[in-house]
């Protein structure tokens, strides 16, 4: 599989609650709406919390301000990936998704990347505390 990470930043004009309800219920279903057209078969949000805990512990290691968040799309393999993004429908879709991340992100303090997992270890197995 193919992941891509998008590791966001909100713009600096809307709130923190804004962003993230904007986040979810907005955009989220817009990609719900593309996936097929872009081939993704899994997109998770990861929204940051405890914002002030991980203030306080990244100022005590001297890093950059915490992100607001974490997207993540999953293709089931690189030609899938390309596939998706070279038809007519799945170039469409990612235009309409670019044009709505410019709502609420900040593209410039927000990063971009494509990944392959290599699982180290898995306990979550269904266990039941």
């Amino acid at each position: 599989m193919i992941k891509l990470v998008y590791v966001i930043r909100k713009r600096a004009d809307i709130s923190d609650a804004e962003f993230h309800d904007y986040w979810l219920h907005k955009h989220g279903p817009l990609v719900a709406s593309a996936a097929k057209a872009i081939g993704a078969c899994k997109y998770v949000q990861s929204h940051t919390v405890l914002a002030e805990a991980g203030a306080s512990v990244s100022a005590s290691r001297k890093m950059a301000p915490q992100y607001e968040g974490i997207t993540e799309v999953w293709w089931n393999s690189i030609e899938e990936m390309r596939s998706g993004s070279s038809t007519p429908e799945g170039q469409a879709a990612g235009r309409r998704l670019l044009e709505d991340e410019s709502k609420f992100i900040d593209f410039a303090q927000s990063t971009i990347f494509f990944t392959e997992e290599h699982l180290i270890f898995d306990h979550t197995g269904g266990r039941q505390g």
